[in-house]
């Protein structure tokens, strides 16, 4: 059976030269766009000598590999044979100076090259490229050295603009993170892992529902997963991760309202559901595996202080398994879900000072959010906090009203990445990692830390750290959401409700079952806010009275 890619494929020069080694002619030949054809007559290439070296930086975190194309001269390349380069891919220039890490994919390799030819390598993510002539005898030249950018072709129809350059540059940043996480299948990065973990997917599903709208890509994921783990396994090995794709579908459906879709979920929920329940006993206590689930690596093994955040998840997704089943016109397995989730909720709730654990307490309706963002959300809010479950910690103190101090987060940790030249959001950030921190841009420099080299927890310390984990790129769900204001009741059914908390101008799109929603927003002098709206005209659409609203109206 053959198999059609539908991702599409561009060709990228380098931007610049970051570094060089050894006596390198014509080096900057290589940042002009060629034919990408080998040719007799071509104006010479660059010519690597033995054991010369190379640093490219092709300007942005890209997924795919490189295309070599090579030359000859008559003096310095008359064998017709075989050469010989080290590639070394990298996410920083770190990591690509350095001994960048195998498992996943291939990111360190010697690989042969043909004269007058091209030479494709690479499936990986990667923004920087180290090419070693590893010949004890022979020059190379080389006429071009492409980066192949593979991904697919996906409209951006969600989008989000204010006054505030740095909030609109973390939603797209965060858009284009999960873009490149978008391949054959949903993964939790590009560089290294490259699956389909269920965990990561519900804040990468909620970016994609937002940016680009129903895809097959979100749907063949959830599948994938669904189809590999037969019961009464947990998806990936995790029992959280299973509670997370019935939140996922929850709010996939609530998106797009898919209900036949939605259907093809009803066996395999029903079963699920029996095995959560039994992770329940009477007065509600929960059995549940932590120590083999994740919520938040910056408390990475310590299990008593995340198990309240697991017992949290459950509430969660027996929450989202009731309105599944509302939908699915399933009475008693609706009933079952309400009885698990009034016996959580009377039960002995596990405290923790973790944000990301109070943080879910709240969503799931155990604690006030009020007091949590009071006591503990808005204390230090910097401190311990990681990629994945800083969208729930946002999305938490939202449900408080907290709209500023958390764009003030985001400001400062979001843009904590791109203030170290991120372009692409990573698995792991700690603030204190800025602390007397080098740019990943640049080479190491003495009496700075590599950040990239010297950082990381649980199984990504150092270089194996991914800089593009879709998992982080929650913000821009969050800012469309809360700062825009739009909250789906039903894929038909929508809240719009702006909280500008400082901005001055606001302007937005947001993909609907029904057509695209269309919104600017105004602060006026008086304080009060105007919406100027365009919406399909099925869509419900309720916004509170203390807006002045106009539609397809100009401002």
């Amino acid at each position: 059976m053959m198999i059609q890619d539908k991702r599409i494929r561009s060709y990228l020069s380098p931007l610049r030269i970051v570094w060089s080694n050894g006596n390198i002619r014509n080096a900057e030949s290589l940042l002009s766009p060629g034919s990408g054809q080998a040719t007799i007559w071509s104006s010479p290439g660059t010519f690597l000598p033995p054991g010369a070296s190379i640093l490219l930086d092709y300007g942005k975190e890209l997924h795919g590999g490189i295309q070599l194309i090579s030359g000859r001269s008559a003096t310095e390349f008359v064998d017709e044979c075989i050469l010989h380069l080290r590639v070394r891919f990298g996410e920083s220039v770190s990591e690509a100076m350095g001994e960048p890490d195998n498992q996943h994919a291939v990111h360190d390799s010697v690989i042969s090259v043909p004269p007058m030819g091209s030479v494709e390598f690479g499936s990986t993510g990667f923004r920087f490229v180290r090419i070693d002539n590893v010949e004890k005898e022979k020059t190379l030249e080389i006429r071009e050295l492409r980066a192949v950018f593979l991904r697919h072709d996906l409209e951006y129809k969600g989008s989000f603009e204010s006054d505030d350059p740095l909030l609109n540059r973390i939603w797209h940043t965060g858009a284009y993170t999960v873009h490149l996480c978008m391949q054959d299948y949903l993964w939790d990065g590009i560089k290294r892992d490259r699956l389909v973990w269920m965990g990561d997917m519900h804040p990468e599903l909620m970016v994609a529902a937002t940016v680009f709208g129903k895809t097959e890509i979100v749907e063949r994921s959830l599948d994938l997963v669904r189809n590999e783990t037969v019961l009464p396994r947990f998806m990936n090995g995790m029992s959280s991760y299973s509670l997370c794709w019935i939140i996922a579908h929850d709010a996939w459906f609530r998106f797009f309202g898919d209900i036949g879709y939605l259907k093809q979920q009803h066996s395999y929920l029903k079963g699920l559901l029996e095995n959560l329940l039994k992770l329940l006993n009477d007065e509600g206590a929960e059995n549940i595996d932590a120590k083999g689930s994740i919520i938040d690596w910056a408390y990475f093994g310590e299990t008593n202080e995340l198990r309240g955040g697991f017992q949290a998840l459950l509430c969660m997704a027996l929450e989202s398994a009731s309105r599944i089943f509302t939908a699915l016109e399933d009475a008693n397995s609706f009933r079952a879900c309400r009885k698990g989730v009034e016996l959580i909720r009377k039960s002995r709730i596990c405290s923790s000072k973790a944000k990301s654990v109070n943080a879910l307490q709240v969503l799931a309706g155990i604690k006030d959010s009020y007091s949590v963002n009071t006591e503990n959300l808005s204390v230090r809010p910097l401190e311990r906090l990681s990629t994945f479950p800083g969208y729930y910690i946002l999305n938490a103190r939202a449900a408080a009203g907290d709209y500023q101090a958390s764009l003030e987060l985001i400001r400062k940790y979001w843009g904590g990445m791109l203030e170290l030249g991120a372009t692409s959001f990573w698995e792991h950030f700690d603030i204190s990692w800025l602390e007397n921190a080098g740019r990943i841009d640049e080479l190491a420099v003495p009496g700075r830390t590599d950040v990239h080299k010297s950082y990381g927890t649980g199984c990504f310390k150092g270089l194996r750290n991914s800089f593009c984990h879709g998992w982080a790129a929650g913000p821009t769900a969050w800012l469309s959401e809360h700062i825009l204001g739009v909250n789906f009741l039903a894929s038909d059914k929508i809240v719009l409700s702006p909280h500008l908390s400082g901005l001055k101008t606001l302007c937005g799109t947001v993909p609907t079952a029904l057509g695209m929603l269309k919104i600017e927003c105004l602060e006026r002098k008086d304080g009060k806010i105007f919406i100027h709206y365009e919406a399909p005209e099925k869509l419900k659409l309720s916004i509170p009275e203390h807006f002045m609203t106009s539609l397809k109206e100009s401002l």
